[in-house]
């Protein structure tokens, strides 16, 4: 295992849990497997794993720019990861008005309904 992927699982179990990582990796598949191994090593291995900025900085950033893009699947997973970087709801509100401002009211709204969606399930609410 390179210093890379090694150190991007560790950073990936950290943030995600051991759970949803051991999920999928048993699903990874021959066609998959590249791009599996290429985000552990790029974004949790290079960028996740950089000492600048905490977790909780990460989180935030990485939802900013998640509801910017419209990504909904990937905002879920990592609201669900705040329970590990420590990013509060509170920085999740401040976030999504910045979202608001800079890259459109409809993308913060989208991205408010999976907020408070995943929040729901976290908390065992329907």
């Amino acid at each position: 295992m390179s210093d890379a992927r090694e150190r991007g699982m560790k950073t990936r179990r950290a943030v995600l849990g051991d759970a949803h990582v051991d999920r999928a990796e048993a699903a990874k598949t021959a066609f998959d497997a590249p791009f599996q191994d290429f985000i552990t090593e790029g974004a949790w291995g290079s960028v996740w794993s950089r000492p600048h900025f905490t977790k909780r900085e990460r989180s935030i950033v990485t939802l900013a720019l998640l509801a910017a893009g419209g990504m909904e699947d990937e905002i879920a997973m990592h609201v669900r990861a705040t329970a590990n970087t420590g990013a509060t709801a509170e920085d999740l509100i401040e976030t999504m008005l910045h979202v608001a401002v800079y890259a459109g009211v409809p993308r913060a709204n989208a991205a408010i309904k999976v907020i408070k969606r995943t929040y729901a399930e976290m908390e065992g609410k329907p």
